[in-house]
């Protein structure tokens, strides 16, 4: 199975990390993560990385790789994803890739070409700024007119990627359609998808958050803001971070942060479906049940055949 990647994706607090050890028990493999907030040391508790015991029963990559100030991409992602899969494959492992982040499980598995062109801030402020004054959708419909292919794959109200585009057709005077292209990865890809009803999954969403408050989430973000890494930063995009330290700054109740964190990991949660579509003939579909490991090794058994 050295030649196989196998991919575990889902909505926020499914059981993906679950899965995934359990299969890397199983198989003899290794761990990759494909979550975008799990790369960052110190954000530990609010992201739900693997605990330390969890990382100790098979080898974990691409956790903790980068500091909270520090700058990430999915370029970065894939140079490193890419560079972990093949040395697992040189052990006669199999790599189990699992996380939340559809663009970067996709780009992985899909084998995407993504331009080497570095941020450029004074850009990227003007076009905020232009955002600010006539909405995102103007900037869109400016990629439209330069790149109708690019454009038609991103969201109107989609800021960050509609201005990464634009960026890329400035500094390289092509279309960011043809700069950015697909290469074949080296590898098949096992999708598993581990989904939930919609309830049932909003209630494991509500105990979990509540589990990582009484696990250190508050403490955890005191460390950082005392750290000087503070909400202004990308990694406290992460789901909770900036509304857990209005809590810790005295801005707001535990209770009023908390409800606001569970609301937007809930929609968090449905636009994750975006991403892994349940009709998706790519994507093994499993519950979130005690015998989905037992069910995804008898799938995978099964397509190796």
């Amino acid at each position: 199975m050295n030649t196989i990647v196998i991919a575990v994706v889902g909505p926020t607090a499914v059981g993906k990390s679950s899965l995934a050890l359990s299969l890397a028990a199983s198989l003899d493999g290794e761990v990759v993560n494909a979550d975008s907030r799990q790369v960052y040391r110190g954000m530990d508790v609010g992201t739900g990385k693997p605990s330390p015991a969890d990382r100790r029963r098979r080898p974990h990559h691409l956790f903790d790789i980068v500091g909270p100030e520090e700058s990430f991409s999915l370029a970065v992602y894939l140079d490193a994803a890419r560079e972990a899969i093949q040395a697992i494959h040189a052990r006669g492992a199999p790599a189990i890739v699992v996380g939340g982040t559809g663009q970067y499980l996709w780009a992985l598995l899909e084998g995407w070409r993504i331009p080497r062109v570095p941020p450029n801030p004074a850009l990227r402020a003007e076009l905020q700024e232009r955002a600010d004054k006539v909405g995102a959708s103007a900037l869109h419909q400016e990629l439209a007119s330069l790149d109708p292919v690019a454009a038609q794959g991103i969201h109107p109200n989609n800021l960050r990627r509609t201005v990464r585009a634009l960026e890329v057709i400035r500094a390289t005077g092509q279309r960011f359609s043809e700069v950015r292209g697909v290469e074949p990865p080296g590898w098949e890809a096992r999708v598993l998808g581990l989904t939930l009803e919609r309830e049932a999954l909003h209630d494991r969403i509500q105990e979990r958050i509540a589990s990582q408050i009484q696990g250190g989430w508050p403490e955890e973000v005191t460390c950082l803001l005392k750290q000087g890494h503070g909400p202004e930063l990308p990694s406290f995009a992460s789901l909770g971070y900036r509304e857990m330290a209005t809590y810790v700054r005295g801005e707001t109740t535990l209770e009023e942060a908390q409800a606001r964190i569970v609301t937007l990991t809930r929609r968090f949660a449905h636009r994750q479906y975006a991403w892994f579509r349940l009709k998706d003939p790519r994507i093994h579909w499993l519950e979130a049940t005690d015998e989905a490991a037992e069910t995804a090794l008898t799938h995978l058994s099964e397509e190796s055949q």
